[in-house]
């Protein structure tokens, strides 16, 4: 089925550590993303980059967080231009690191409901980033866009009102391998379907994922999907600033990728925490550029050989 894709870029580096992600829109433009898919029959629509709009905000307690400001300002202009995009065709949003979903997520929330439809959301992560401004230890606030497009506590004040929060129960999350133990305990009392990886090495990823997108065309839902560097083997996806060893191989991302095409649920990407000052050659967009024709429906037997 032909899809007007939008492509919008999301050059935020000030909620991880080490800078690098606001290049990583540019390079997915470079490794060909918009020609690839429109080799599969879809129209490209690509609307440039977002930029922030910054406001004064009141400090924070918590004296470890950095970027408070900017980071606030970045989920104001995603999620405006994030719900416009919903609304005429199935954005890509091309990031930067992962605190940009905070503004993807609840753009697309919105949009959902005004067609009657609830959000679900798959996130592939090596982390669950559900920390709030007070449970943070680093500080670095990609690690809490989920915690707060959940509307959980602790935002009040900083960040700007969730209009239409994600219900924790339609949330997936998979490849978990890095979790700390605030995060730990508040997703405990949520509903959140949680497989990490040793979870897959012992059951697979057919049979959860089956699960849930069963859940979401049951519900009528619309599905964002949020694909992190780090969700990667390190040693095929080298262009993030989180490494954590035992990620998913080449093989169960395609498969992800192909199922969701199956289905054609997926009605708006995160691309995040692409770091090309940490790339080999621009491999990992590669591979970025790669998972994402799978969504849109490259099969096995068109891919082209490649040489690196």
């Amino acid at each position: 089925m032909q899809q007007h894709c939008i492509l919008l870029g999301a050059p935020v580096q000030e909620g991880a550590s080490q800078r690098g992600c606001a290049m990583g829109p540019e390079a997915l433009r470079t490794a060909q993303l918009a020609e690839n898919l429109q080799s599969l029959g879809h129209t490209v629509e690509d609307r440039g980059d977002v930029a922030p709009n910054i406001t004064p905000r009141p400090m924070h307690t918590n004296n470890s967080i950095r970027n408070l400001n900017e980071i606030a300002g970045w989920i104001s202009a995603l999620s405006g231009h994030s719900y416009a995009a919903a609304q005429s065709g199935t954005p890509i949003f091309l990031g930067g690191d992962h605190s940009l979903s905070a503004g993807t997520v609840t753009g697309v929330a919105r949009a959902a409901h005004e067609q009657g439809k609830p959000l679900f959301v798959l996130w592939l992560d090596a982390h669950p980033d559900f920390h709030n401004l007070e449970s943070t230890g680093s500080g670095n606030l990609h690690g809490t866009p989920v915690a707060y497009f959940t509307g959980q506590p602790g935002f009040e004040g900083h960040f700007p009102p969730v209009s239409h929060p994600v219900k924790p129960e339609n949330i997936c999350m998979m490849g978990l391998r890095s979790v700390d133990r605030a995060e730990a305990d508040a997703m405990g009392k949520t509903g959140i379907s949680l497989y990490d990886m040793r979870a897959i090495d012992e059951h697979g990823i057919v049979a959860p994922l089956r699960e849930f997108l069963a859940r979401v065309a049951e519900a009528d839902g619309w599905l964002h999907v949020s694909l992190d560097v780090d969700f990667l083997e390190p040693g095929i996806a080298p262009a993030v600033g989180t490494t954590v060893p035992g990620g998913a191989t080449f093989r169960e991302a395609h498969l992800i990728m192909e199922m969701l095409q199956e289905t054609g649920l997926a009605r708006s990407l995160d691309l995040v925490e692409l770091n090309p000052f940490l790339d080999e050659r621009g491999r990992t967009a590669k591979l970025l550029v790669d998972l994402t024709a799978s969504l849109f429906g490259r099969r096995i037997i068109d891919r082209p050989t490649k040489s690196y």
